[in-house]
């Protein structure tokens, strides 16, 4: 289970900066930007997808994550 505290808040809020700070405004994520947003691993990426924690949907064999469902899922507390 990933709690917040595992991910440190000062990381989280630096991800959000850093992805709103993009050249284009892009509200769909992909599993190597959720990774780099949340400072988190593949394997941790994957299982939070997954377990339904992060909302996502599937192109072709491609995750996407729209921004609002991490931010749920940063609000939430990790749950």
């Amino acid at each position: 289970m990933l709690y917040i505290a595992d991910i440190g808040i000062g990381g989280i809020i630096m991800g959000i900066k850093k992805l709103k700070n993009r050249k284009y405004t892009d509200d769909v994520l992909t599993l190597p930007e959720l990774m780099d947003m949340l400072a988190i691993g593949k394997n941790t990426a994957y299982d939070l997808v997954h377990s339904g924690k992060i909302k996502s949907f599937k192109i072709g064999r491609s995750y996407k994550i729209l921004r609002k469902s991490v931010e749920e899922f940063i609000y939430s507390g990790g749950k």
